[in-house]
């Protein structure tokens, strides 16, 4: 192995040994993979967390999970009572990013979105459980910081990993 081989292999080494993305592992990608079928695009939590442009950041998760937390700045459309009507028309022409616990939910609402041809919408992979395993940032209904996630079910909170928070249901 040639010198620039190993300094591949070591600039890799850290991508190949996690085999994932940032505040996701093997096993919850895994689950991720059966879960996600990949018909609205995704974004990373790096990428959603180094944008800088106007990006409508919409939470798909039920009432209760949205009022535990959720990523700063985030608005809440929900899931089961969700009605495109009431996304406003300025948004409609701007990058929007859905979330959910950890994809599924945001999916379908993405998909919805996308065909009411709105036509920037991306799915936040691992949604805000890979967000919160991340080690980023959580609000609550005031504006302010919080160590408090909703993870739907004690079976779901499996995937939230990040021992700095404190999971509720």
């Amino acid at each position: 192995m040639t010198f620039r081989n190993t300094l591949w292999v070591l600039f890799l080494l850290p991508t190949i040994v996690m085999g994932q993305e940032k505040g996701i592992s093997k096993d919850f990608a895994q689950e991720l993979k059966s879960l996600i079928k990949g018909t609205v695009p995704t974004i990373t939590v790096e990428e959603l967390d180094s944008l800088s442009r106007d990006v409508i950041i919409l939470d798909t998760r039920e009432k209760a999970e949205y009022e535990v937390s959720r990523i700063p700045g985030a608005h809440y459309i929900g899931y089961s009572d969700f009605k495109l009507e009431e996304i406003p028309e300025e948004w409609k022409d701007k990058e929007i990013v859905v979330y959910c616990s950890v994809g599924y939910r945001s999916e379908k609402i993405g998909e919805e979105l996308m065909g009411a041809g709105i036509k920037q919408v991306r799915n936040l992979y691992g949604s805000i459980f890979a967000w919160a395993n991340a080690g980023l940032p959580l609000e609550n209904t005031n504006g302010e910081q919080t160590k408090l996630i909703h993870t739907y079910d004690d079976n779901w909170g499996k995937w939230m990993i990040n021992k700095g928070l404190m999971k509720i249901w």
